[in-house]
């Protein structure tokens, strides 16, 4: 039987640090147990570092906030070791529907090829997720999850950073080389540093009904554009477990959101949409405005700010909780790389980067969204219903519909922790794309690629037809045993089979997708990073170019330094 995580409480526990007669100093302090800072500090401690994780709160989310989880968070979410418990209690789904006034006019499916080992995306409500990563922290002896711990000062200094913690037993200080910000949209860390987060914030407001009932609707994605039950307005319905339904209701701007929020305003709408003879029991409900907007800089010296801390998108297109996940998966492995002395702190200037790239890149589809599912104008309208139109029988105009333009991985084509192509590929494994997966056989079990790579630098090596010459094993090892190791996997071909070697595991692509999907030659190795991200590749092994492409990923400078920041405020 599940816990109920919506009641779940954590104790507070005082610790040893509290009585410290100085400062207790620690390696990496993360602020914020919600999705993103648990995946930080899981991340951070499955890479050996010791992680000390504060909240100001000993519970988990209200209600079910984030709900859709892409096929990439799961991928993370299986690195950190609770993928397959997400996957087991969430609704899979893949297929989605939009709807015009009183018909469909498309369906769409967001994973149509087979041979991957998660779906498009799962629905899972934000606190079975929270209690998952809890729980998973609970089981690695170097994470500290202090319940009850509330920042309310701090001061930077060029060899760390200060923090005056608040408690139900009095306030202490800590003292960190390195603090991640994952405290939220309203982050009381980016308040304290004197920072902002800029950007749009748009004038509609929709309605949130978390609602319990035994339906025949499919398991799918279903999305209305003036439907009759609600017209003039938008409906998004979604599945999630124990038989718990998700609707959005457009209100629009001059909706009070007091009013919508009591039972006899919402249970109308619902009926409305279900049927009067439908039963049903609401369990929770929120209004909600949202924005656009990001800070302008992730990295300040020894501040690093990640999730809605660092930048917000609008609930179109699952964008929120996914990308801030996805920065953890990609900080963590360069904290902790910097950390142990095996690269210079300008990696985590990359972080930034990128990141800020990514958030762009969310922003810009999110904006677009919102726009076309709430458009402001007579003649803006006008377009979006033409296309509406056209959409039921024209592919052109279903590319221009946009009901929420769904979560996809950033590929982080203009990193400067890739190397260059000099070798001609085909496909999407470009310097920069997230790895794709694919089925695997090893030992005569059935495996998937990911399993095997993340955490550390992967190298993978396709054979020819199972026979790797000396020349190549040799350089295989000394990879795999050099200053910055790499994991080598060796992918042999259909029926084939490659001896094993320290260092090395052989996988057999039986079904050839591998070798498809990387666009892979007898020869061809790839450089995947610890955050299984394409780092470079090449046609013909070559173990010095390998160590160039690591070194210049693991230490690569950017021409702007973030890393002098802004001082921030020491408030007690």
């Amino acid at each position: 039987m599940d816990t109920n995580y919506q009641q779940a409480v954590y104790d507070y526990r005082r610790s040893p640090d509290q009585d410290a007669a100085t400062p207790a100093r620690h390696p990496v302090i993360v602020v914020g147990a919600g999705p993103v800072g648990l995946s930080a500090a899981i991340d951070l401690a499955q890479h050996g570092q010791p992680v000390v994780l504060l909240d100001d709160d000993c519970g988990l989310s209200a209600g079910s906030r984030a709900i859709c989880f892409s096929k990439r968070t799961l991928e993370i979410f299986d690195r950190l070791g609770c993928g397959q418990r997400m996957v087991d209690k969430g609704v899979s789904w893949n297929v989605g529907r939009v709807f015009f006034r009183e018909e469909q006019v498309y369906s769409f499916d967001l994973l149509p090829e087979s041979g991957h080992r998660r779906p498009a995306f799962i629905n899972l409500q934000q606190y079975y997720v929270e209690g998952y990563l809890v729980e998973r922290a609970l089981e690695l002896p170097n994470i500290d999850l202090r319940w009850k711990n509330k920042v309310v000062g701090l001061s930077q200094e060029a060899g760390g950073v200060t923090l005056m913690v608040e408690t139900p037993e009095g306030s202490y200080s800590l003292a960190c080389d390195y603090l991640v910000a994952c405290d939220g949209s309203r982050s009381p860390i980016r308040g304290l540093c004197g920072l902002e987060s800029k950007g749009r914030t748009f004038r509609d407001r929709f309605l949130i009904a978390d609602v319990k009932m035994k339906a025949e609707f499919p398991t799918e994605r279903w999305f209305w554009f003036d439907p009759p039950f609600h017209p003039n307005q938008s409906v998004l319905l979604h599945r999630q477990p124990d038989n718990v339904w998700r609707i959005d209701f457009q209100l629009g701007w001059d909706a009070d959101p007091v009013e919508e929020k009591k039972p006899e305003k919402v249970i109308p709408r619902i009926r409305a949409l279900l049927g009067q003879d439908v039963d049903f029991e609401l369990e929770w409900v929120s209004v909600y405005t949202f924005s656009c907007l990001r800070m302008e800089r992730f990295r300040h010296g020894r501040i690093l700010f990640a999730g809605d801390a660092a930048h917000g998108v609008s609930p179109f297109g699952a964008r929120g909780a996914n990308s801030g996940v996805q920065d953890a998966d990609n900080l963590a492995w360069k904290l902790a790389l910097v950390l142990k002395g095996g690269a210079s702190p300008d990696l985590l200037d990359t972080y930034a980067v990128e990141r800020q790239a990514a958030a762009d890149e969310n922003i810009l589809n999110s904006t677009r969204s919102t726009d076309f599912i709430t458009p402001k104008s007579a003649v803006s309208k006008t377009f979006r219903d033409a296309v509406l139109r056209l959409s039921k029988h024209h592919e052109f105009a279903r590319r221009i519909v946009n009901s929420g333009r769904l979560s996809m991985p950033s590929v982080l084509a203009d990193s400067p922790l890739n190397t260059t192509d000099g070798d001609e590929f085909e496909g999407a494994m470009v310097p920069g794309a997230p790895m794709a997966d694919a089925p695997v056989v090893a030992a005569t079990e059935q495996q998937w690629l990911t399993a095997y790579a993340g955490g550390t630098f992967t190298g993978l090596y396709f054979s020819d037809r199972g026979r790797v010459d000396d020349k190549a094993f040799e350089s295989l090892a000394s990879l795999a045993h050099g200053d910055q190791p790499v994991r080598t996997l060796i992918i042999v071909s259909q029926g084939t089979d490659a001896p094993a070697a320290d260092g090395l595991t052989v996988l057999n692509d039986e079904q050839g997708l591998l070798a498809q999907r990387y666009d892979a030659k007898p020869g061809t190795f790839y450089l995947i990073r610890p955050d299984q991200h394409v780092c470079a590749r090449w046609r013909k092994l070559e173990p010095e170019l390998v160590r160039q492409a690591l070194a210049r990923a693991t230490q690569s400078a950017v021409e702007t330094n973030l890393a002098e920041g802004v001082p921030c405020l020491a408030l007690h």
